[in-house]
């Protein structure tokens, strides 16, 4: 047997979970040596273990997969990260890749995709899943049609800019409300007018404007 590969599964649901490190520990090479359900644990988990990769969902309960990602990135710049999620959308996608992830693979892909994204990013490459490459694509299509004179990072409040740094980060308005202990009307205003400031008027734009803004960044 050659080098041992140490995998953290990181997933709310713990069927799913089971599922992945069955398949996981099928492979000679790999050894999955820890779980974790939510972006919190994820950092405990990996700061125990010291794994070599990490699978990590983004939504999930108390703190977010794309949250406990950046959190990872920060601390151990070596261990790679592979999302493998639900989220097909574009704005899951920059926003997990600006946290710092190698890879992205869909639930809905084959067991062949994931094993082929855990071996890529062991070894320092990134991959995505074939089947998001042309919402990445169309992605950075759409940032030419953002207007040169969009409006300043500056014309916004200080809270209007952590509402808008939670929404690129993939949070939901409850979670982004308990975050802040502000109401979940309070977090709808508050996009509403930051939307309106920017001329922006989906997630997938705000989250663009973020990444490019240096309001999300790979650490």
């Amino acid at each position: 047997m050659g080098l041992l590969h140490r995998i953290v599964i990181v997933d709310d649901h713990a069927i799913f979970r089971a599922g992945i490190k069955a398949l996981l520990d099928a492979e000679e090479d790999i050894k999955v040596v820890g779980e974790a359900e939510d972006g919190l644990s994820a950092f405990q988990t990996v700061n125990r273990l010291k794994p070599d990769l990490v699978i990590s969902d983004l939504s999930m309960p108390r703190t977010s997969g794309t949250e406990g990602i950046r959190q990872i990135r920060r601390r151990f710049p070596e261990i790679g990260i592979v999302v493998l999620t639900v989220h097909k959308a574009e704005e899951y996608i920059r926003a997990a890749l600006a946290a710092g992830a190698n890879g992205y693979v869909l639930k809905d892909d084959n067991e062949h995709e994931l094993l082929t994204a855990i071996h890529q990013v062991i070894g320092k490459k990134t991959y995505l899943s074939p089947s998001i490459c042309n919402n990445i694509v169309s992605g950075f299509l759409g940032e030419r049609h953002q207007s040169a004179s969009t409006p300043s990072w500056d014309c916004l409040s200080p809270r209007e800019q952590q509402v808008l740094k939670l929404i690129a980060e993939g949070q939901r308005n409850k979670d982004i409300a308990e975050y802040l202990s502000i109401s979940p009307k309070t977090v709808e205003k508050h996009r509403g007018n930051l939307m309106r400031k920017l001329d922006l008027h989906d997630i997938s734009s705000l989250t663009i404007y973020a990444i490019n803004n240096g309001v999300i960044i790979n650490s």
